[in-house]
Order: C-alpha cells, then structure tokens, then sequence
C-alpha cells in the first residue's frame, strides 16, 4: 500500500503553541479513504485537540486494529509511536504497551466492525480493567472495505444501501462502556468539529478509560435515506446534552450564575469563554441515570451526544496493581532481579 507524504514546505508564520509546534506538526500521511468519509473529520479533530492541548508527540502512542477506522492513525501524528495490530486485537496490545510504559499517552482507534464483532471481548476487558487510554470507535455501522454488510452497531430497522433491513438487535458499545467501568463516557458526530475537539481533548487529559463513540458516516455504503448513521439522519436526530470546553490545569477559575443565565469569565490567556447553563437536570456523575437517559432517548430514535458521563475521581491499571512509575525498559538488574532473600519471602507468604 503507498501512502503519499504531505509536502514540507509550510507558510513560516503558521501559529503555533507552547511548544512551538504548528497544528501541521501534527498531521500525517494524505488520507486515502473515499473523499468526504466522516473518518477524516475525526483525524481532523484529533490533530486540533493534540496542538491544542500541546501534547509532545513523541509522547503519544497511537494503536490500531483492521478496518477503514483503523487505517486512519497513518494520517494524524505522523510523529508519534504507532502499532497497527490484527483485528480486534488492538486493546490488548494497548493494555500491554501501557503496562510496560504509563509514561506515554494511549490513543487507541477503532471501528464499529473491529471493536464490536471480532474484538468484543477485548473492548470489554480493557475498559473493565481501568486502562488509562483515549478509545475512540470510529462507527459508521457498516465493513466499508468489504462492500457494505451491515456491522454489529447498525440499529434495528435501518436499511442498507441496497434496500435490505437489518433485523438484528444493536450492540451499543456506549451502554457496554457504562457498565463495564468507563470513567469517561461520550459520543460524538464527525460532522459536529465544535462538540468532538474538547470531547477528544478531556479524554486525552482524563486519568482513566475514556471512551467515545463518534458516528462517522459511511460515505460509500451508509449514507443514503433509510440509515440511521447517514449525515442526513444524526443531524435531524442529533440531541447534545451539554455544551464542552476544556481547560488545563492551571490555578482554578471559579463563578456562580444561576441555571438559564449566561456569563463570561476571563480565562488564563485573557481570552473570554461564555458560558450559559443548559440541561440542569442532567447529571454527568450519575451512572444510573445517564444509563436510563441514554435507553429513554434511544427507545425515541435520537441520538444522544456530548459528555455522557465522567467519574470526577477514576482509578487507572496502574493504581489497582500498585505497579512500579518507571518505565519496564528503565528498570535495572537490581529491580528485576530482587535476590534470593526476596523470592524466600514471597514463597515463605504463600505456604
């Protein structure tokens, strides 16, 4: 497969961020998927909120698995670590590159075909388990490469491009992740950049399993009338719970307003953010009732979006193994190799 690498030359005044980087230092190969795929706009998306978030990226490692979701790694953060794995098998590569290194920031993307049919199993035990990554399934609810069959997330009654109906129920991958532990919890459109760049930039900053499902239409198979992942369909069935900005930690930024009313407040670079409170009855921190929500508005064919839920105090892999801060590689004789008196402790406990 030839991939065609972007052209050096940029305009010298391009803005750039803390750490001096251009968004372009962020980009990677010229995508090629079909012209307009909703798998672009995510790209997109994640290059804006890793330049926002001026995130070195030789500190990223970005993990894939098969599928058109999956190819899409090649064309953002040319210049950070990158695995493609086989199908379905990306999380637990992830989890084992995180195991062996927490230094790094996880970022691991997939489809709705390679995360919710052959790799089912390992989504759940990595989101179970508490891995500290960014999740992000790029579901169009259909295989692209292989010509257009319905995928394990295409909804009930959905037709496909040829006229047939799926008669099979749903796996809703955002269901799965509440109840398997998720501590970060939000769904998205590839069409909606507004709402997916600060979604995207606090699962990055999020200590724990973050996970978003971001419906990204198919623009060859699935985006006809009668899809419910089409453009047209998320659009008109679009319901966001909640409006998102993100801000790095700094010295806390505080205000008190009353629901309904609107105010600005002055943030650390001088710019002014306005905010105006909307939806007071949901509540991100609830899990039960974010799950009862989610099952109201679907039973209704709409398609709930923004930061569905978050766990203000998550506990990461790490935390619950107690396992060592540095890095597997840096670890010397002495580490790995404890000496006789210790192993005679250990065997001594277990008698």
């Amino acid at each position: 497969m030839t991939y065609l690498a972007k052209p050096k030359f940029r305009h010298p005044e391009l803005p750039r961020n803390a750490l001096g980087f251009t968004r372009r230092d962020y980009e990677g190969s010229v995508s090629t998927l079909c012209a307009g795929c909703g798998h672009d706009s995510i790209s997109a998306a994640i290059i804006q909120a890793c330049y926002e978030l001026a995130l070195p990226p030789h500190r990223i490692a970005k993990l894939s698995g098969i599928g058109c979701s999956s190819k899409t790694p090649t064309y953002f953060l040319g210049s950070s670590h990158g695995f493609n794995s086989v199908h379905g098998r990306m999380p637990s590569v992830l989890t084992g590159a995180n195991m062996a290194n927490r230094d790094l920031i996880y970022l691991g993307v997939s489809g709705d075909g390679d995360s919710a049919s052959i790799g089912l199993g390992q989504f759940a035990h990595a989101i179970r388990r508490a891995v500290n990554m960014t999740y992000i399934v790029e579901n169009n609810g259909v295989y692209g490469l292989t010509k257009g069959q319905f995928s394990a997330t295409s909804d009930k009654g959905s037709k496909s491009k040829k006229g047939v109906v799926n008669s099979d129920e749903p796996i809703d991958m955002i269901g799965m992740a509440l109840q398997l532990g998720a501590t970060y919890v939000g769904r998205s459109f590839s069409g909606d950049k507004a709402q997916l760049v600060p979604l995207i930039k606090g699962a990055l900053l999020h200590p724990g399993a973050a996970f978003i499902d971001c419906v990204s239409p198919c623009v060859a198979f699935n985006n006809h009338e009668g899809s419910t992942k089409s453009f047209d369909y998320v659009r008109a069935h679009n319901e966001a719970v909640n409006f998102l900005d993100v801000i790095t930690p700094r010295a806390e930024i505080t205000t008190d307003y009353a629901p309904g009313e609107m105010v600005d407040v002055r943030q650390h670079d001088g710019s002014i953010i306005r905010l105006k409170k909307v939806a007071e009855d949901y509540d991100p921190t609830d899990r039960i009732k974010v799950m009862n929500f989610l099952q109201e508005q679907q039973a209704k064919g709409e398609v709930v979006t923004g930061l569905l839920f978050v766990d203000p105090e998550p506990q990461d892999l790490h935390g619950a193994l107690a396992t060592v801060t540095a890095p597997l590689n840096e670890l010397g004789d002495g580490d790995l190799c404890p000496g006789a008196a210790e192993i005679d402790k250990i065997n001594a406990g277990l008698r």
